[in-house]
């Protein structure tokens, strides 16, 4: 019987033991409040993904009313963000927070626009136009990906800095990656 989650998928003994490793400082980082430079990295992921998500269904409706180009241009800036909250702690204190912010603000405000969207469709609030029109909570989404900013922006910041690293094999490669848990970098 397996031990662990890597050795349960049939990973080598050299790679279950570095997944082991990476698994249980995660988790220490994670259970200490470290965890500001995943999460800003998560947030500049969500938000490539979210913007291409409101771009698309956006077009689909033919940006028929013009504050439709709000979120295509705010919900972006979260991605440099995040990608600079991740290498600087400046960036993660201060311009993370602020993207993110716009973000939250401008959800809220597509979370009314699409309400009031649905209720002027012929038949009002009523469950068709709630399937047929404008996604109701897709904008509160959005202020997710927001929210993960402000959150990593107060999270204390992992210490991927020293440790003791593979001297061969393909791990060694892999150590040289500064994103890498400390146990694993030189």
């Amino acid at each position: 019987m397996p031990t662990s989650l890597p050795a349960a998928f049939g990973a080598p003994a050299g790679l279950e033991h570095m997944a082991d490793t990476v698994i249980e400082t995660v988790v220490a980082d994670i259970r200490s409040g470290r965890f500001e430079r995943t999460l800003a990295a998560l947030t500049a992921a969500g938000a490539a993904v979210t913007a291409a998500e409101i771009y698309l269904s956006h077009d689909g409706a033919s940006f028929g009313n013009k504050l439709m180009w709000w979120p295509i241009a705010v919900v972006p800036t979260a991605i440099p963000a995040g990608i600079a909250a991740v290498v600087s702690p400046r960036a993660a204190h201060t311009v993370l927070p602020l993207a993110s912010a716009a973000i939250v603000v401008n959800g809220l405000q597509g979370t009314y626009l699409h309400w009031r969207g649905i209720r002027q469709r012929p038949g009002g609030l009523t469950r068709y136009n709630l399937e047929a029109g404008p996604p109701p909570f897709a904008p509160l989404l959005a202020s997710l990906v927001g929210g993960m900013g402000l959150l990593a922006a107060v999270l204390r910041r992992e210490s991927f800095t020293t440790g003791r690293a593979p001297t061969s094999g393909p791990l060694r490669i892999l150590a040289a990656l500064p994103v890498l848990p400390h146990r694993w970098r030189r």
